[in-house]
């Protein structure tokens, strides 16, 4: 062998070593938690029955005037991404992040494009950790301990959810190699119980800045970046003082001096379309809108991606 071959072949081994001895970098966490809206009703199969499909996620990916936007959520042959590089658990519910990871696996929420975002920002593996369940208020089922009184049961029950997969992430996920992690960030789309009743719109506000004061200490990140989608059902047209003084509480939140640089709230109102373009006329839920389910994880995750930059 040259010496000039003997050199380069030295350099390869040296430069695959120092390869396989580098340190993986700890996963990127997302918590993603609130009640029905986060758990994601957005329609993925269009119904020509119901508004020729319009509203749905299918047609979106196949309207000519849609199709760029959503063009990387499928693949060549017209089937769903499934990205390698983000997971999801879903209460007990995990894989690679893609459709079907919504209310049921018929649906998808937020989670789906918010993944897709910071999926594609990170370097890094990320594990989006999604607690929701349907019908559940601030004031009493997510009641943190900071607010006084009964501490809410789903409170506790997405705490010791998050922990319990945190603690097992080689269970869920075999590819895991041992890397750990890191708690990068946690939404929150909720609201609608609260907005029920006057008195509970008039705590929402500081029972929202003491749930992220008390998930703070929970996960021993006391920076941990937060963003909100606010509860913007019936969009720019709502009129209802219960549910604007929701609305009104969870922007106020990210005005606060404390939370400057760490908080942030999507303002959702513009996302509401209306039943005539939706997959149903529900009238909550954001009527099956694909599309609003799709700009509310988009809006959610670029607001992350930038809250992480100013820290």
């Amino acid at each position: 062998m040259t010496r000039l071959k003997l050199s380069t072949a030295i350099l390869l081994l040296l430069s695959a070593n120092a390869a396989f001895a580098a340190p993986r970098k700890p996963i990127q966490v997302f918590i993603l938690a609130g009640q029905s809206n986060m758990e994601g009703h957005g329609a993925i199969a269009a119904n020509p029955e119901q508004n020729e499909g319009k509203g749905s996620l299918e047609y979106l990916v196949n309207d000519k005037a849609t199709a760029e936007q959503y063009r990387h959520t499928v693949n060549a042959d017209g089937s769903w991404v499934k990205r390698d590089d983000v997971w999801i658990e879903y209460l007990g519910r995990k894989g690679k992040l893609s459709v079907g990871f919504g209310a049921r696996e018929h649906l998808f929420g937020p989670e789906f494009q918010f993944g897709h975002v910071v999926g594609s920002h990170f370097k890094e593996q990320v594990l989006i950790i999604k607690t929701a369940w349907g019908g559940k208020s601030l004031a009493g089922d997510f009641r943190p301990p900071s607010s006084g009184g009964t501490v809410g049961p789903f409170y506790k029950q997405m705490v010791e959810h998050v922990q319990d997969v945190l603690k097992n992430i080689d269970k869920h996920f075999p590819d895991y190699r041992g890397q750990g992690f890191t708690i990068a960030g946690f939404g929150w789309h909720q609201g609608w119980n609260d907005g029920l009743k006057h008195d509970t719109v008039a705590q929402y506000e500081q029972n929202l800045v003491n749930l992220i004061n008390d998930l703070r200490g929970e996960f021993d990140a006391p920076e941990m970046p937060v963003v909100i989608a606010n509860s913007g059902f019936g969009g720019v047209d709502q009129k209802i003082d219960r549910r604007l003084g929701i609305i009104n509480a969870q922007l106020n939140v990210a005005k606060r001096e404390e939370f400057k640089h760490s908080v942030f709230t999507v303002e959702t109102r513009p996302f509401f379309r209306t039943p005539e373009v939706s997959p149903s006329r529900q009238g909550y839920h954001w009527n099956h809108n694909a599309e609003t389910h799709f700009l509310i994880g988009d809006h959610m995750g670029k607001a992350m991606i930038s809250l992480i930059h100013d820290n």
